[in-house]
């Protein structure tokens, strides 16, 4: 079985289209359908659907793509296997990061990492963190640095490097602010700006308060921390933030009876072979971990 063929079998699966499979892959659409038509003639069997603009997989392609992930993962932990006997760090790391860690969290690392590893290609990918499990978990990226979720998949490793407390914030001119005592009931009752309802810090919020059955009123909703920032700030909603972000942009709401935190870290895929590079950072995240 053709490896370009795979590749490009799994390019459109993922992308929804020819194009943008023959886009991701630096190749022509031609060349692309060129490559599918092989396959299927190679199997002997359909595997894609194709009504007009539509393109989706036929019960044979659904079949076939789980087989292919693992075909090329193999292919992919062989040449790390191999490669890893000559004790060098060097080769592409793939990193998946979410842009709050990358922003905030790694940019030490990297530095340290380039100038002890400088052999090493860096290819770093600034995605959700719920997004970045995907890439794990299909074998994209080899490492992910970003915010743990609650119940990691059974396939994954998850190794806890910071904490990270949230805290409810307001524009210091907001009614909030500066008023006294305050309590998760008070707060609810004026518009609130969320992260995304895929996020795992969305999870975190929203069942703080609905375990207080309390619903708040979630008038807008972004994935980035700096944006939800920027709404806080000019007064437009109330949210939580982690607390390194916090100065003199927005007011800390102090609820003394709430702490809420959640786990920054790192993933990888537990039937994977790590590259040396992969191990090199790894050791690098693991000596940030709180005693």
């Amino acid at each position: 079985m053709d490896l370009a063929n795979l590749n490009a079998f799994i390019a459109i699966a993922e992308t929804g289209s020819f194009s943008g499979a023959g886009e991701r892959l630096h190749l022509t659409q031609p060349a692309i359908s060129k490559r599918i038509a092989g396959l299927e003639q190679q199997l002997g069997v359909r595997l894609f659907d194709r009504l007009g603009r539509e393109v989706s997989l036929t019960e044979a392609g659904r079949a076939l793509l789980p087989r292919a992930y693992q075909i090329l993962n193999v292919l992919d932990d062989t040449r790390r296997a191999l490669t890893n006997l000559t004790g060098e760090v060097s080769g592409r790391l793939t990193l998946a990061t979410s842009h709050h860690i990358g922003l905030h969290r790694l940019p030490p690392l990297l530095r340290e990492f380039t100038r002890r590893y400088p052999q090493v290609a860096l290819d770093i990918q600034f995605l959700d963190s719920e997004v970045a499990y995907e890439e794990i978990l299909h074998g994209r990226a080899e490492l992910a640095v970003i915010t743990l979720a609650p119940e990691p998949h059974t396939l994954v490793r998850a190794v806890p490097v910071w904490d990270d407390p949230l805290d409810f914030v307001c524009a210091p001119e907001h009614p909030l602010a500066n008023s006294g005592p305050i309590t998760l009931p008070d707060i609810v009752r004026f518009p609130a700006v969320f992260p995304g309802e895929n996020t795992f810090t969305h999870h975190i919020v929203k069942g703080l308060c609905e375990a207080q059955g309390l619903k708040p009123d979630i008038a807008m909703s972004t994935n980035y921390m700096e944006t939800i920032k920027m709404m806080v700030s000019i007064g437009l909603a109330w949210s939580v933030l982690p607390r390194t972000m916090l100065d003199e942009q927005v007011a800390r709401i102090p609820l003394p009876e709430i702490q809420l935190t959640r786990q920054l870290g790192y993933i990888l895929h537990t039937e994977r072979t790590l590259s040396n590079a992969a191990r090199a950072f790894m050791a690098l995240l693991d000596a940030q971990q709180a005693p």
